[in-house]
């Protein structure tokens, strides 16, 4: 409200200035337009008489000349000859400049009656007949012309204000108004954090209800990942409760192979919280701001950690070096470590890693090895929690697994097929792309 009286102000005071500049000169222009009338009739009715004297052949129309101090005057001058005045004059003289030179109009404000301030006209003619040049004046009182613009003032003040006070009060109306939706959706959100009711459910204008609809998806989000969080650690507590159940049984009874039950459970449990704790990780950040992670760094990372683990193990890349996906890097760098490491671990020495062209608003990461792949009807069953073909190698048997449900998590998913180039295992993970 500050600054639109602030703004209503500014418009109204220099719309005023130049609307009043615009009508006084208008006002001004007709004054000036009358006495340059009677000027024009002064020149053309006068005549040098015999004596060399200038005279009327024809008295003015307007009596006022004729009225002593009647507020219109003439005045006739030459350096060589007598003033010839109006009447209205009486014995008064108007001071004119009659040594200057040029014929144009001239038009000025005089001070030289204190009583009344004039506005004076004059220019120089030369008369036939006559050798000298004639200063021709007209004088007027200003008092009319003064009192019309002093009228015009007023009423423009009076009506700008008068119109700054109706915008004035329109702007807080629509404020008011206005802004009554908003106020009822604070009431609403109020009522949330009293526990009233979950969500807006008041009817509201179509200017609003985007932000409301906006609002409630983001409600139904936030209890959404809290569901999500509930459900992980309830899930982990269960997959907990068999093993350390097991070890204690184990551990009352002395049983005699205590120590591979301990490690064998322990490892159960382990995997069970890597996972959940995977899981957990990417439904949390998936809740942030749109995440950006260039795929290249990501990709570049791995291969280097990756090949420090394996260093008999070649690994190539190609691709698009620009694309981004919307998942946060320290997710992706566990995708495609879970990925590369793998095809290291059990290929028989390449891994080709390959980021394709995002396309249907999908990037798509393409990792081969030249191992001995996997069966296809074992293809399904090696994302299951612990599945492990090849048990002769180290492992947990969650790579494949977490890598699914941290991409399905993001809005992705994760493939296997054979690799066409080199023999082995083709694994295409497919992530949301990011706008570059």
């Amino acid at each position: 409200m500050g600054a639109a009286a602030l703004w209503i102000a500014i418009l109204l005071i220099g719309g005023g200035i130049a609307l009043d500049r615009v009508l006084t000169d208008a006002i001004t222009r007709n004054f000036d337009d009358g006495m340059a009338y009677v000027l024009t009739a002064m020149v053309a009715s006068a005549e040098i008489g015999p004596d060399g004297e200038v005279f009327f052949n024809r008295p003015l129309a307007d009596q006022r000349f004729l009225e002593p101090s009647s507020g219109l005057y003439y005045q006739i001058s030459s350096p060589d000859h007598e003033d010839w005045r109006s009447r209205s004059l009486w014995d008064r003289a108007l001071k004119l400049d009659v040594k200057r030179t040029g014929n144009e109009l001239t038009i000025y404000d005089s001070d030289q009656f204190p009583e009344e301030p004039l506005r004076v006209m004059e220019r120089r003619i030369m008369l036939p007949g006559s050798a000298v040049k004639w200063t021709f004046a007209v004088a007027q009182a200003r008092a009319g012309l003064d009192d019309q613009i002093s009228t015009l003032r007023t009423t423009l003040v009076r009506s700008f204000a008068l119109l700054g006070l109706g915008l004035l009060i329109l702007a807080g109306l629509q404020t008011f108004y206005g802004l009554r939706p908003l106020r009822a959706v604070r009431r609403e959100i109020a009522r949330m954090r009293d526990g009233e009711k979950s969500r807006v459910t008041e009817a509201m204008p179509t200017e609003v209800l985007p932000m409301v609809e906006e609002l409630n998806a983001l409600l139904a989000h936030n209890e959404q990942q809290a569901e999500e969080a509930r459900a992980h650690a309830g899930n982990l507590a269960h997959a907990l409760k068999t093993p350390l159940t097991v070890v204690m049984n184990a551990a009352a009874a002395n049983a005699d192979d205590l120590n591979s039950t301990v490690m064998r459970e322990a490892a159960t449990m382990r995997r069970q919280i890597d996972h959940h704790l995977a899981r957990a990780r990417a439904v949390g950040r998936r809740g942030m701001a749109q995440s950006r992670t260039p795929v290249w760094q990501s990709l570049e990372a791995v291969e280097r950690a990756v090949g420090r683990l394996y260093p008999d193990v070649r690994i190539d890349m190609d691709g698009d070096k620009l694309a981004q996906v919307r998942v946060e890097r320290q997710d992706l760098d566990e995708l495609l470590g879970n990925l590369i490491e793998n095809a290291a671990k059990y290929g028989g020495g390449s891994v080709f890693a390959t980021v394709k062209a995002p396309l249907n608003g999908f990037v798509t990461i393409e990792v081969e090895d030249d191992g001995s792949g996997i069966p296809e009807q074992d293809r399904e069953r090696i994302f299951d929690r612990g599945a492990r073909l090849d048990t002769g190698k180290p492992g947990t048997g969650l790579g494949l697994a977490i890598v699914r449900d941290v991409a399905e998590i993001y809005g992705g998913s994760v493939s296997l097929d054979e690799s066409e180039d080199l023999g082995g295992l083709l694994v295409n993970l497919r992530l949301p792309a990011a706008r570059v």
